[in-house]
Formats: structure tokens, C-alpha cells, sequence
């Protein structure tokens, strides 16, 4: 069985030893994983652990509830990670405005810069999107030229409607832990509605703990046996092929998942 996690966050933090973590992983069946960058330090570590781990690859790149910590210069050495060979993705960017301070201003110049950096780089982006899908929609509809290399929207969130606007645009979907959850119908409906060549699963570690996990910490990517039994059912085909379908979209968007 092909696993693979295209969206966790892995550290030293949330994990204790992240060698017995990686082994664990491995264990449970699961690949390759995608360590996800979310500022300028988390983007280095994530470089430095693909780097000396096999399976592992990663992004790099600024969230958008983090762009306090984004100083001049931080996206020429974003722009210098996402070099490497194993960076398979500009991300995570986008937008969110969960939060009453959010300057919805700076996140939409901070996600415009970043797209533009992909596309120079011939790479693809990873996307972070919440309380924010008509907006989402719009900047990608208006940026639509910076998405040639593709992109992916993780842990997707919005309406069976965005989603069919935004699978117009060549989108990906992922998927993690909260789909599995008997209130996540919103999620299931989306599923079921996409065509399966768009969809991938992820964990969103050390957040996000699938059913069977719910109220623990750290979730791992030792969850995605269980996120992909969730939409193999879903979409009505079996495990094994589910998995297989997810593993092949995975390799064509992130291309350097191949090297």
C-alpha cells in the first residue's frame, strides 16, 4: 500500500525524538511524507530534515497568521529553500481571517508575492485558506497565470461550490483528520463531489487527530491508514485503490516527489 502525507508539520517540539517519530511513520505504512514550512525557521528546519531523512520532502514558505515574523530579505531565502531537491512546493501560504486583527491587506500582498515566487520557480504552492473563500477564490481566479505549475488548497475547508470553481482552476484537495469526523459532513459532501484525481490526504500533524484519536496530542502521520479508509468509503472504491489514486495525484503535482 502506497501512504503518503502531503501536509503535516513536523519538529522537535511536538514529537520528543523525531527519529523514533520518523521510524513510527514508516512503520504504520506511510512513505513519504511532506514536512510543511510555515515561516523563515520552520522552512529551514523542515529543509534540513528532508534532507537527511529518506521519504521525507518539503515547502517553505509564509502562513498568513504569521507574517509578523516576515522581514525584507525573508522571501529571497524562501525563494533559496525552495531551491533544493527535495522543496517540492511554494507553502504554506494564503489566507486567513479567523482572527479580528487579521490585516487581510498585508496577507493578500504577502500570498500575491508568494505565488509569483512559484511561478518563476516552475513550482507548485500549497495553500492555507480559512474564513476567506470568496476572497480565496477571487485572488486565485486573478492570479490564475501563477498557477501554471499547480497548486494545492490543504485541509479544505469551504463549500461544495468553491470547490467545483477552484477544481475549474486545476486545484488539488486535501484532506485530513476532521473529515473523519461524524460532524465533518460539510467535508464528506465535498468529497464525494470531486472528481478522485483531485484528491490527497494529509494529516496536518501535530493538529487535526483523526476519530479514532479525537482530543489527543500530538496527532502524526501514523493517522493517514485511517484518513484514507475515510474517503475510500466516501467515494464507494476499495483502501488499496484509494491509496494508489492519492499516491499517483501526489507524484503529478509535486513533481519532485519523483527525484
Amino acid at each position: 500500500m502506497n501512504y503518503i502525507d502531503v501536509h503535516c508539520h513536523i519538529n522537535e517540539e511536538d514529537y520528543g525524538s523525531t527519529e523514533n517519530l520518523l521510524s513510527n511513520i514508516k512503520a504504520a505504512g506511510v512513505k513519504k511524507i511532506i514536512s510543511v514550512g510555515f515561516d523563515l525557521s520552520s522552512s529551514e528546519f523542515c529543509a534540513e530534515l528532508a534532507e537527511h531523512n529518506g521519504g521525507v520532502y518539503f515547502t517553505a514558505g509564509f502562513h498568513p497568521t504569521e507574517l509578523k515574523n516576515y522581514r525584507a530579505g525573508d522571501l529571497a531565502e524562501i525563494e533559496e529553500l525552495a531551491r533544493r531537491p527535495k522543496c517540492v512546493a511554494v507553502g504554506e501560504i494564503g489566507l486567513d481571517y479567523h482572527y479580528p486583527d487579521t490585516d487581510k491587506t498585508l496577507q493578500r500582498q504577502a500570498f500575491a508575492a508568494q505565488l509569483e515566487l512559484a511561478h518563476k520557480l516552475k513550482m507548485p504552492v500549497q495553500i492555507h485558506s480559512r474564513d476567506c473563500a470568496e476572497d480565496m477564490l477571487a485572488m486565485l481566479k486573478e492570479y490564475a497565470s501563477a498557477l501554471e505549475y499547480g497548486a494545492m488548497l490543504h485541509c479544505y475547508s469551504h463549500s461544495v461550490e468553491i470547490a467545483a470553481e477552484l477544481e475549474k482552476l486545476g486545484l488539488y484537495f486535501s484532506f485530513g483528520g476532521t473529515s473523519t469526523w461524524s460532524g465533518s459532513k460539510k467535508a464528506k459532501r465535498v468529497i464525494a463531489a470531486l472528481c478522485a484525481d483531485r484528491i490527497m490526504s494529509e494529516t496536518d500533524s501535530p493538529y487535526l487527530p483523526p476519530k479514532s484519536k479525537y482530543g489527543t496530542f500530538p496527532n502524526t502521520p501514523e493517522s493517514i491508514p485511517e484518513i484514507v479508509e475515510n474517503i475510500a468509503g466516501i467515494k464507494g472504491i476499495g483502501v488499496e485503490q484509494t491509496a494508489e489514486i492519492i499516491w499517483q495525484n501526489a507524484h503529478a503535482l509535486f513533481k519532485k516527489l519523483k527525484n
